[in-house]
């Protein structure tokens, strides 16, 4: 197959004909710039200034173009990376908030811990201090868990109290835990006391995480916001002067309180052997014939 000349197309007979023109104009134009150089130079250097000028906007136009597009690249760039570390500072904030959070809890286990083995050491009868595991909060019925049971000594019935106030008392039994029933379950009915007066009252649970208390004469609300109820020793099983609930209610006869010792934020706890307060009367005999005062 022949190779097309380019006389044969239209096209490139076209394309050669106006190169030619180009190539005359361009001759010519150089002509008549060195005419003028040689005849008037004052006026090649205005045609050269004005050219120049021209020049110089073209140039101008395509450099700020040029520094405005590198000037959206390096903005999306700056962007992304602002992003970025905007986002690993969140994660780095995120990540310091937590871990404030636990050295909280851990301060706050520790001071628990710390009272309680104090309370421990306080209390000349108690058997065995261990954690609080877990707890009921939305059953009508009020549990707790405690990490201690049979192996440690304890017996059902025995009382619980923490640091901040009485817990409940041993109604299930493990070789190393044990079930509590809150002070705040309706099965729980503790003798009480007003710290301020000593006016007796019961304390019983309302199911409820609060505890329903009532005196024991009819007619007179002796409550006010604020009162503090502790436990009486009647009856024996829970130990006196241990602190029970707050009031923070009152109603017709009596009044609303929260216990004091809320598993929901109470970690340790001890167990101590019920209250006999016969066996607390001839301790306290003994005391006083001893002491020679």
């Amino acid at each position: 197959m022949a190779t097309a000349r380019p006389g044969s197309s239209r096209k490139a007979q076209y394309g050669l004909f106006f190169g030619l023109i180009a190539v005359i104009a361009g001759i010519i134009v150089g002509l008549v710039l060195l005419a003028v150089s040689l005849v008037s130079p004052t006026s090649f250097e205005r045609l050269r200034g004005g050219a120049l000028d021209i020049t110089g906007e073209i140039a101008g136009s395509l450099h700020a173009v040029t520094a405005t597009a590198s000037g959206l690249a390096s903005g999306a760039t700056d962007y992304w990376d602002a992003a970025r570390q905007n986002g690993a500072l969140k994660r780095e904030r995120h990540r310091m908030l937590e871990r404030m959070i636990e050295a909280k809890a851990i301060l706050q286990e520790n001071r628990q811990l710390k009272a309680a083995l104090g309370l421990r050491d306080e209390s000349k009868s108690a058997v065995a201090a261990g954690r609080i595991v877990g707890s009921s909060f939305s059953s009508p019925r009020r549990f707790a868990i405690l990490s201690i049971g049979g192996a440690d000594g304890l017996q059902i019935g025995m009382p619980v109290r923490s640091a901040e106030g009485l817990v409940g008392r041993v109604i299930d039994l493990g070789q190393h835990s044990s079930r509590v029933l809150l002070v705040s379950d309706r099965a729980s009915i503790v003798p009480a006391r007003l710290l301020r007066g000593g006016q007796p009252v019961i304390a019983q649970g309302r199911g409820d995480g609060t505890i329903d208390v009532r005196p024991l004469e009819v007619g007179r609300n002796p409550f006010k916001r604020g009162d503090i109820i502790i436990t009486s020793g009647t009856g024996g099983l829970y130990p006196p002067l241990v602190p029970v609930a707050k009031v923070v209610k009152l109603d017709d006869d009596g009044a609303v309180a929260i216990p004091l010792a809320d598993p929901a934020t109470t970690s340790f706890a001890i167990a101590e052997p019920p209250f006999e307060p016969k066996a607390e009367e001839a301790s306290a005999k003994a005391d006083s014939a001893a002491d020679p005062r």
